[in-house]
């Protein structure tokens, strides 16, 4: 099991100075409860959402398995008709299937040419538009997208971290999330944005032992919920029924830091992107040298690195 088990922080009745003045500036997780969202907590049920929903063509991750791993892509790709995901996302065992009766379903909404559109659910589903209101916790031209999200009973989505801050709302359903700190990076055993370990609650220690020294920060969402999640921070989510969920991008950053042709939000910011690449030109150049000279270097360029790039606030 990993090690420090920590509880999000619940508030109820929060304002938006409250929430930008006093809480916001801590980067932290946070469970929000008592926002105004609409009528959407009762009104977005399986029927109504087919109904509502349509015809709409909508792509989705197919998994034989409840636990996705985007690293070895144990899920296929394919495409339904919006009232048949929802339908057959709220069954357990199916009559119509891709892969197998018990096969998952998991929607993550695009824009309309995903090459160039965010997705933003008021655009993709108008009619959805009128029953949700967006939490007031940033400003206007800082939004980026809002992700329609759908889940099978039981789906557990791989530990990623985003690069800019959300919102997310749990409309219908409950889940269960798992947050890793972004100083907690190098227990993860990264493969770009996600985390090689699948099995956060029995983990492999033998293949991964740093993961026993990560922080864990834990909360379970229902119907009615807003979990804000800062930028960097790893999330690990399990929908412990079938449910409904609406994540709000934002940029926390000054725009033109911001990958130009990122539609996901999920690129590193283009600073970072030229530093990592600064690094792989300086690791070529010092492969150049003998092991032991190698290994010397490398380690004063890692002691340069924290002497100067991190951070001196503790957690």
């Amino acid at each position: 099991m990993a090690g420090q088990h920590l509880p999000v922080t619940r508030l109820e009745g929060v304002s938006r100075e409250q929430f930008m003045q006093h809480l916001y500036p801590q980067r932290k997780p946070l469970v929000l409860e008592g926002i105004d969202l609409g009528p959407c907590t009762s009104k977005w049920t399986v029927d109504y959402l087919s109904q509502v929903g349509g015809k709409k063509e909508v792509k989705i991750h197919v998994a034989a398995v409840a636990q996705m791993d985007f690293i070895s892509k144990n899920f296929v790709y394919r495409t339904l008709p919006f009232d048949q995901l929802v339908q057959r996302a709220a069954e357990e065992k199916h009559k119509e299937f891709f892969v197998s009766e018990d096969e998952k379903y998991y929607l993550r909404s695009l824009g309309e040419d995903p090459r160039k559109d965010v997705a933003d659910i008021r655009k993709q589903f108008p009619l959805l538009k009128e029953d949700i209101k967006f939490p007031e916790f940033f400003k206007e031209e800082q939004f980026f997208s809002s992700v329609f999200r759908i889940s099978s009973p039981g789906l557990q989505l791989w530990t990623h971290y985003d690069v800019m801050d959300n919102l997310l709302i749990q409309v219908t359903g409950k889940k269960r999330v798992v947050l890793f700190s972004p100083r907690d990076a190098q227990y993860l055993y990264l493969k770009g944005t996600k985390s090689e370990v699948l099995n956060i609650d029995n983990p492999d220690l033998a293949k991964y032992p740093l993961f026993s020294k990560a922080r864990r920060y834990e909360c379970s969402l229902e119907a009615g919920d807003v979990l804000f999640i800062p930028a960097l921070w790893f999330h690990n989510v399990i929908s412990e029924e079938f449910g409904v969920g609406v994540n709000i991008f934002w940029k926390h950053l000054p725009s033109e830091c911001y990958d130009k042709t990122d539609t996901y939000g999920n690129k590193d910011p283009t600073a970072a992107s030229r530093a990592a690449q600064i690094l792989d030109r300086a690791l070529k150049t010092l492969a150049e040298l003998p092991e032991e000279y190698r290994d010397f270097y490398a380690r004063r360029m890692v002691l340069h690195i924290q002497d100067k790039a991190y951070s001196k606030n503790s957690e």
